[in-house]
């Protein structure tokens, strides 16, 4: 995980409309999660969350943003189904969710792979790491950011 104060690494990825998207084009402080997989149950419950939370993350200035490593048409599938207005962005090569320490050997059912770990960040206006959540649940994850960020704001 990176540690609070540690500068975030800045990236450029297509979101769900084939737009490129940058760190550097939010201003103010940014929630950047890690999810394994669009439309997945846990992927769905998250994005759902902060999806239902997002006039209070707005409110305070927070920009949301979810990283995976699905190509864009999938991304486009999962916000039109679950009406995610927030960007989600395609890190296909994990090149991204590496850097964030969020990309690596996963286990499931036996089989080993590489993939996306779910952790989250948030990046503070100086571009640097304010909060680390590493293998989050996502029942209730974007309020308890609300929550810890109680203070920040």
């Amino acid at each position: 995980m990176l540690e609070p104060g540690t500068k975030a690494p800045t990236f450029e990825l297509q979101n769900q409309h084939g737009e490129t998207v940058s760190l550097t084009d939010f201003d103010g402080w940014v929630v950047v999660y890690f999810y394994p997989r669009a439309d997945t149950p846990g992927c769905t419950t998250e994005a759902c969350g902060f999806r239902d939370s997002l006039d209070e993350f707005e409110a305070r200035g927070i920009s949301i943003v979810g990283i995976s490593d699905d190509p864009v048409s999938d991304l486009a599938d999962f916000a039109e189904k679950h009406d995610l207005s927030f960007d989600l962005l395609s890190d296909e090569s994990g090149e991204v969710s590496a850097a964030y320490d969020s990309y690596g050997e996963k286990n499931m059912f036996g089989k080993t792979f590489d993939g996306v770990f779910r952790n989250t960040y948030v990046v503070g206006p100086d571009g640097r790491v304010v909060r680390a959540y590493e293998n989050v649940s996502p029942e209730d994850h974007a309020e308890g950011i609300l929550l810890d960020l109680e203070d920040e704001l």
